[in-house]
């Protein structure tokens, strides 16, 4: 029977497993980068180099004692080579709107120098007030592309327990299943969020279930609480409680809500839901297929590294077949043909493989596995294909130096990796394009207001911007991103985005 109140229950057990100890802002840095990052700025022509070279090197923690949050970054200017007055020129409105306007599939070039620009430690706009607006934007913007492991070292190194980021650092550690630290600080601190059901939740967490439960009693009297969390914190709070189990989830996610229909024993499957939410079936909770599909989904916008998606396709055989498992046994009879250094088998299960991740969006994913070694290998039977895999790899700069039989097709792909494709040799339209960007020498009049102005990171995100939106045809805006991205310093960001829009369009 079910009792009127909940203010009397003291569970014996939590409706939450420990979670794992959270990934700090600390070791973040101490870890390679689990988000693609664009390389340093070489050449910059509108601002001096903060540093050289293509390499990224460690990053070290300095100490933010005074810095305000909206300053905080992971990246230190000698890993990103931009300024610290890289937004400080600029008004918050402006660049908080261009940072909800950042496209959901980026080309992986222009995703890689998103993350750059969200997170680079750099001087806040001047009318940043005390909001922590700007950071803000940059956690959402990092969320909504699936990098929560770096949303979460940032918020933490940016002082997460104050009650202007509270919210985010546990809607983030929510999301990563490691929300111990931050509940125990609500638990400890309730006005560090005004949210009742994080309260509720986080007071159950840290072990006092009779206080949960007359929270609970108090901001259901209130009307503190919508429906949804009601019905799923009376489940948590007291199991034999069944109204939440015919509910149907809200047309709104929270991430709160998401871990509370899990810890009711009604865990919801994240494909429908915002990228997100894909982190969670990482944890292999869900099954290895829901493990899979949900590490392709990170691994198209670089929020996952591509090795361990490799990992994953890899673990075990497929017991089925079609959709995910037809990319699984494809990877996995590539790698063994691989590794057997087979040319004539590489080459049979080449096309085939290739076909399926390109169809998916992982061409890039599958370059980055895989290019080097194609490019180091004599495929006589797929030299061609090979040779254009390995031009969307890391290494497109000495793939592009390799001899062979060439078309004018390769040779224009070879210039454009060596950042001076030829103009002459260009077919007409987007190839004569680029070329046109390669050979600029002066700001086009799209972006020489900000530049000329200091607003270097306004400017890097409009020519980024401006570019992903290109449309076939629009090709003086395509010349016009290009030739920006490399005047302002970011010759590999164009010239991989110059490379994929060559190789991966419809008529690639």
């Amino acid at each position: 029977m079910r009792p009127n109140s909940l203010s009397l229950v003291v569970l014996l057990t939590p409706g939450l497993a420990l979670a794992e100890e959270p990934l700090s802002a600390i070791d973040w840095l101490n870890q390679p980068a689990p988000v693609s990052v664009a390389q340093p700025l070489l050449q910059p022509l509108v601002n001096p180099p903060v540093t050289e070279g293509v390499t990224v090197p460690d990053v070290t923690v300095m100490a933010l004692d005074d810095v305000q949050p909206d300053a905080v970054g992971l990246l230190p200017s000698s890993t990103t080579g931009l300024p610290a007055s890289l937004w400080q020129a600029s008004a918050t409105d402006t660049i908080v709107a261009q940072m909800s306007r950042l496209g959901d599939t980026p080309l992986p070039a222009i995703q890689a120098l998103y993350y750059t620009l969200l997170l680079a430690e750099a001087e806040p706009p001047a009318d940043a007030a005390e909001n922590a607006r700007f950071l803000r934007a940059r956690l959402d913007a990092l969320r909504k592309y699936g990098a929560v492991d770096a949303a979460l070292a940032l918020v933490e190194r940016a002082g997460a327990d104050t009650p202007l980021l509270f919210d985010a650092w546990l809607d983030l550690a929510l999301l990563k299943g490691t929300e111990d630290d931050a509940c125990r600080a609500l638990a400890d601190t309730p006005d560090l969020s005004d949210s009742y059901a994080k309260r509720i939740f986080c007071i159950a967490r840290a072990g006092d279930w009779s206080t949960a439960a007359l929270t609970y009693d108090t901001a259901n009297a209130i009307g503190a609480l919508d429906a949804h969390e009601s019905a799923l914190l009376a489940q948590f709070l007291d199991p034999e409680f069944a109204e939440a189990n015919d509910m149907p989830p809200p047309r709104t996610m929270t991430p709160l809500l998401f871990r509370l229909y899990e810890a009711s024993g009604m865990p919801l499957p994240t494909r429908n839901l915002p990228r997100e939410y894909a982190v969670a079936d990482l944890r292999g909770t869900m099954g290895w297929k829901a493990e899979v599909e949900a590490a392709e989904r990170l691994a198209r916008t670089g929020a996952l590294p591509a090795n361990r998606l490799l990992g994953l396709y890899t673990d075990r055989r497929p017991a089925a077949s079609g959709g995910v498992w037809e990319r699984v046994r494809a990877v996995q009879e590539f790698d063994a043909a691989l590794e057997s250094n087979d040319p004539k088998a590489i080459a049979e299960e080449l096309p085939e493989v290739w076909r399926l991740m390109r169809a998916n969006d992982l061409a890039v994913v599958f370059a980055t596995l895989y290019g080097e070694r194609l490019a180091a290998l004599d495929l006589p039977a797929a030299a061609d294909l090979a040779h254009e895999i390995a031009l969307l790899s890391p290494v497109y700069e000495s793939a592009a130096r390799a001899t062979g039989p060439r078309t004018r097709r390769l040779d224009f792909l070879a210039g454009v990796a060596k950042g001076a494709p030829d103009e002459a040799g260009a077919a007409a339209g987007t190839e004569s394009a680029i070329a046109r960007a390669f050979a600029a020498t002066e700001v086009p009049p799209d972006h020489a207001g900000p530049l000329n102005e200091g607003r270097l990171g306004q400017a890097i995100l409009a020519a980024a911007m401006q570019l992903q939106s290109t449309r076939p045809g629009q090709m003086r805006d395509l010349e016009s991103s290009l030739a920006t991205l490399r005047i302002v310093g970011l010759e590999d960001v164009a010239r991989q985005a110059a490379l994929q829009i060559l190789l991966l369009s419809e008529a690639g």
